[in-house]
């Protein structure tokens, strides 16, 4: 038995014989008195093996013309009118070979299988009907089998590529933040070069430490709470020293962060979301501050003052750490405008997260 489970081929034989010792049982038990020579007699034995051999080379037809209709078409759909030409070519095909066997066996050989019947005839057509149905039956399912299976392949081919479209814009996003990031800090620390030398060097610490960040975990969707923090701090140092009395930036979250993971560079990417949307000055300070509710979210918040060139914003950012974020949970990045007030809502990832 465990031999037959581990080939295909066997296990195909196993169900289809099972299939129809149940259906010929069953034929038999609801068919009285047409044979009265006994369950195994040669009459019950003829017909048992010529309705194996139809059952078989039936459902053998119809796969192969449907397999060869999925060649011929690239989207591998089978639709109805495919589905009833199939079902007529396969019934042209198998039909004449019935009508052969049966007639054969009654006019021919019924001494030898002593098949007696006083009306020879309608124990032909009887015979031959029975056959059809089974074989009809057998198609029908077989078409349905098919087209429930390219279905859910269809599904798992469609979320495999979705995923890989994510993944991809997902990569793309990540290698333009790195330029754009360095190209703005470098003009930052020319400017501290000529105004303070110990800034400057504290400033290329940071921006060493950032980079570093960015470059080990380029390829990784999930990193530690605790480490997008530091590199968090870094970066937060880096834009106050940019912006210099423009930003009012603060972090403060009451839990642990190293049981938490979270998509990597998403903390950075709503501050820099923030930067580029919104108008700023010393007058005017853009003010952001990231907390906790719980262990259930983080929460990114800026004071809402919207650039009047930016009303045709794609949102891909925000749209992308959506995506990231359903990858591990069913709860929602939620985001709201009140009283002038921009907020993110981040779910918290525990570290174990699939």
């Amino acid at each position: 038995m465990k031999g037959v489970k581990n080939h295909p081929l066997l296990r195909k034989l196993f169900i289809r014989f099972c299939l129809i010792t149940s259906v010929f049982i069953g034929i038999k038990l609801t068919v009285n008195g047409e044979y009265e020579n006994g369950f195994f007699s040669i009459t019950n034995l003829f017909y048992y093996s010529s309705a194996f051999f139809f059952f078989i080379i039936t459902w053998e037809l119809n796969e192969w013309l449907i397999k060869k209709h999925s060649r011929k078409n690239l989207i591998n759909v089978l639709d109805w009118f495919s589905g009833m030409k199939i079902l007529g070519l396969t019934l042209i095909l198998v039909t004449p070979v019935f009508a052969l066997v049966y007639y054969s066996a009654i006019f021919h050989f019924s001494d030898v299988l002593e098949i007696i019947d006083l009306n020879p005839w309608l124990q032909f057509r009887s015979d031959f009907l029975r056959a059809s149905l089974i074989a009809v039956t057998v198609i029908v399912f077989n078409l349905f089998y098919f087209t429930g299976k390219v279905k859910k392949d269809l599904e798992q081919k469609m979320m495999e590529l979705q995923n890989e479209v994510v993944i991809s814009k997902y990569k793309s996003l990540k290698s333009q933040i790195s330029p754009h990031f360095l190209f703005n800090s470098l003009n930052t620390l020319t400017s501290l070069m000529y105004e303070d030398r110990d800034l400057a060097s504290d400033f290329v610490s940071r921006l060493s430490s950032c980079y570093r960040y960015i470059l080990e975990n380029r390829e990784e969707d999930l990193v530690g709470l605790d480490k997008e923090l530091n590199f968090l701090d870094s970066f937060v140092f880096m834009m106050d020293i940019r912006h210099k009395m423009s930003l009012e930036i603060s972090t403060k979250l009451d839990l642990k962060a190293s049981d938490f993971v979270i998509p990597t560079l998403s903390l950075q990417m709503l501050l820099e979301n923030a930067l580029k949307h919104n108008y700023y000055s010393v007058e005017q300070p853009l003010q952001i501050s990231i907390t906790n509710i719980g262990n259930k979210s983080i929460v990114v918040e800026n004071t809402l003052r919207v650039r009047k060139d930016d009303q045709n914003s794609t949102k891909m950012g925000i749209d992308n750490i959506k995506k990231r974020f359903s990858f591990y949970t069913n709860e929602k990045v939620e985001i709201s405008r009140e009283n002038n007030i921009f907020k993110v809502s981040l779910p918290l990832l525990k570290r174990e997260v699939k």
